[in-house]
């Protein structure tokens, strides 16, 4: 696919503002300094006039107004401390036409290729903000947009761009309940500091090792939302409680990424997570706080077998209990540790690192503003990120259709995900299969049986023997291959004796436990009487053969 740029501008805001230097509180300084590449695509609508490249600079003009800061650039004050210099410089904005169909590039996968050809570059006129506007020979649009990461975070763009997009559909009030809090002393470090809480998750400098830049691929796994349904029921089966869909995807991908980067059942795994922080202080922080809200924190060290051996709903606890340590106290005491690093030798290590390959660091766009880009031609049909620049990254992003589906964004070396899709898949497939909750009740039935006695691992090889084996059973495959067995003595037992109609109930149901222990995969050979299950579109088919 060629591009052909047509025009390159600077926007300003379109009436004077205020000009003055904006402090940074500590979480905006610990963010790199590169700016973070998007992609809004577009499908053709009647109304073409509202991609109007004329109208969407004039829109945008009017929307740099109250959030001038974004037209300004960074400085460095006496102290070397970095602040935005509100100087109303402006953005850039530039206006493209590709020789290819929108089609071409539905669910695109972040790539080096996407974010040279949908989205600016850093310029050498310092813009904070940069936005281009593709227009495909199909008649449909790309929004390509890129924020400096150091200006503010995903929720405070994603307000600045409903503004934006309001301004260009003529929604004058909704423009108004977007006008941004430019107060970022909110988070500033207390004095006397107290930190409270370990906050390894922020290396110092030279702390870091220096990694091996290793060739990875990145690519974008649709989930339904019956898929995500699914698995939050499982995740939430044994103790019938509810599951987030973050904790519930994230736990999915955890077990699947360690199995298929093949890792010693030995090693640590941690999953690096950032919360939002806006309605945990306290007081929560104003709906429009325009500047970074977000605090880093990570898992507790899990051994890998750990991890692909406990129930979906353990792991999912522990993506939970991560997310929860994120409170008013976390976040002040992290604040002070922050600048106490920063102004104290060897300093803070900046910007993102390479994860190790054990972990995954993970990004949610789940509830921001940034699918409800409207410029008049409705809802994006999707938004993604335009290029990962590490590998180990995993990004959540609902579809803009509001239909309850989400897009799963994954970087890892090329032969780990392409065994990643095959076990993110079939793993959701299975929890679709059957209820989860009955598969716990069935393991309870073999605890008390005294028939589970042995790991899921396999201890010589350390590693998981098979995907069934290390993944989808929530009790050992062996334990389940002894159930079956006993009831087929059972059964064989019952029919030899004539037995009586309790013990062929008693049959019956072991049996009915056989079958669906199957479904998931815990038998290795299927039942004597395959079940039939109702698959979504209405039709039946058999339950699983022999593994």
């Amino acid at each position: 696919m060629a591009v052909e740029i047509l025009e390159s501008c600077v926007v300003t805001p379109g009436e004077a503002t205020p000009k003055h230097r904006l402090w940074l509180s500590i979480l905006d300084l610990v963010q790199g300094r590169t700016h973070t590449p998007q992609v809004y695509l577009y499908h053709l609508c009647p109304d073409s006039a509202a991609f109007s490249p004329d109208m969407l600079k004039a829109a945008l003009s009017k929307a740099l107004v109250p959030f001038y800061p974004i037209a300004g650039r960074l400085r460095s004050d006496t102290s070397g401390r970095l602040e935005i210099d509100c100087t109303g410089d402006g953005v850039l904005f530039v206006t493209a036409r590709a020789d290819a169909t929108l089609d071409e590039l539905e669910s695109p996968a972040p790539s080096d290729e996407l974010r040279r050809m949908l989205v600016p570059s850093a310029d050498h006129t310092g813009a904070l903000a940069m936005f281009q506007v593709t227009f495909f020979k199909c008649g449909g649009v790309c929004v390509g947009t890129a924020i400096n990461h150091t200006v503010c975070d995903g929720r405070a763009f994603g307000h600045f761009l409903k503004m934006w997009a309001a301004i260009a559909r003529g929604d004058s009030e909704e423009a108004i309940l977007l006008r941004p809090s430019l107060d970022r002393t909110l988070l500033r470090g207390r004095s006397p500091p107290a930190v409270r809480f370990q906050h390894s998750e922020y290396p110092l400098r030279g702390s870091v090792p220096s990694a091996t830049k290793v060739p990875f691929d990145t690519a974008v796994f649709p989930v339904s939302k019956n898929q995500v349904d699914a698995l939050k029921g499982a995740a939430g089966a044994s103790a019938s409680k509810k599951v987030s869909t973050y904790s519930a995807m994230v736990a999915h991908v955890w077990r699947c990424s360690c199995i298929a980067k093949g890792l010693s059942g030995t090693a640590d795994s941690r999953m690096y997570v950032s919360g939002c922080v806006r309605s945990r202080m306290r007081p929560p922080l104003p709906v429009g706080y325009l500047g970074n809200a977000i605090a880093r924190t990570r898992t507790t060290a899990t051994k890998v077998k750990d991890i692909v051996s406990s129930p979906l709903d353990a792991v999912a606890d522990k993506v939970s209990a991560a997310v929860a340590r994120i409170s008013d106290e976390y976040v002040r005491s992290l604040a002070d540790y922050l600048e106490l690093a920063m102004n104290n030798a060897p300093g803070l290590h900046l910007g993102t690192w390479a994860v190790p390959d054990t972990d995954l660091y993970v990004v949610s766009w789940i509830g921001l503003p940034l699918i409800d880009v409207d410029f008049g031609w409705g809802r994006p049909s999707f938004v993604g990120r335009a290029i990962l620049n590490e590998s180990n990254f995993l990004y959540l992003v609902p579809s803009p259709d509001g239909d309850g589906q989400l897009n799963v964004t994954v970087s890892m070396e090329p032969q780990a995900l392409s065994r990643f899709k095959e076990l993110f898949y079939e793993g959701l497939k299975h929890y679709s299969l059957v209820s989860q909750k009955q598969v716990a009740q069935d393991a309870r039935v073999c605890w008390s049986s005294g028939l589970i006695n042995s790991a899921l691992w396999d201890p010589p090889s350390g590693k998981s023997t098979d995907f069934v084996t290390a993944f989808v059973a929530p009790i050992p495959i062996r334990a389940a291959a002894a159930f079956s067995s006993r009831c087929a003595k059972q059964e064989t037992s019952c029919r030899n004796r004539g037995g009586s109609a309790a013990r062929m109930g008693e049959k019956q149901t072991q049996t009915q436990t056989q079958q669906r222990l199957a479904l998931v995969g815990l038998c290795r050979r299927a039942p004597t009487s395959p079940c039939r299950l109702q698959s979504a579109d209405g039709g039946h088919r058999r339950a699983p053969g022999p593994l």
